[in-house]
């Protein structure tokens, strides 16, 4: 009895240390034809799919009536959750300057539907989510799916992976902000651990893109 009492009362020691407990987050996956969501919710120290999909935007053609679309649904979900914080997928840098603009553009319209509702905003590279999930950067996109389905005890796999990689930017933020070392299981189990994501992670693990 002692053993139990001593290892629950531990238990529940964690659970208030934990910042993010009863935080409901959504993470969101820009894109300009397909944008990808997912909201968790933190209880008793697990976080909890709540739900995921994506907005489809291939039917609108005009770029600013897509813009529109996002800022609208992202607003629509925003207020439908009410979420405490929200993580993004910054945008890749690349050699196709147009589809960054695009993506940047797509990313800031989702921001934006955040911030004038009072949540805050953060950013993490894609190699940054990858890490913080798989504990490998370079994992696919299949990869995370699968393991999101094992840690948040998703039934089926969506047939758009978007879904499952705006899922999986809300749980990195989860991990990076309820760790006190700031990285993930998956990164203390393979010997990785950084800093902070977002622009700054990117810029230091790909200083090629930048020459």
């Amino acid at each position: 009895m002692i053993t139990r009492r001593s290892r629950a009362q531990r238990e529940e020691q964690a659970v208030r240390a934990d910042p993010m407990e009863g935080k409901t987050l959504i993470g969101i996956d820009p894109g300009t034809n397909v944008l990808g969501y997912g909201v968790l919710q933190i209880r008793n120290g697990q976080p909890q799919c709540r739900v995921l999909g994506v907005v489809t935007l291939g039917k609108y053609g005009d770029r600013y009536q897509k813009l529109r679309h996002i800022f609208e649904r992202v607003s629509a979900l925003v207020r439908e959750y009410r979420p405490d914080e929200m993580a993004l997928e910054a945008p890749f840098y690349g050699e196709n300057v147009q589809s960054m603009l695009k993506l940047g553009r797509a990313q800031g319209v989702a921001m934006v539907a955040a911030l004038t509702q009072g949540i805050p905003v953060f950013e993490y590279s894609p190699r940054r989510i990858k890490q913080a999930i798989t504990g490998q950067g370079g994992a696919s996109k299949e990869q995370v799916a699968a393991l999101l389905q094992k840690i948040l005890g998703i039934g089926t796999t969506p047939k758009e992976l978007d879904a499952t990689d705006g899922l999986a930017v809300a749980l990195c933020h989860y991990y990076i902000h309820s760790s006190p070392f700031g990285t993930s299981v998956g990164e203390r189990a393979s010997g990785r651990g950084s800093g902070s994501g977002g622009w700054a992670a990117f810029v230091r693990d790909n200083p090629d893109k930048l020459r």
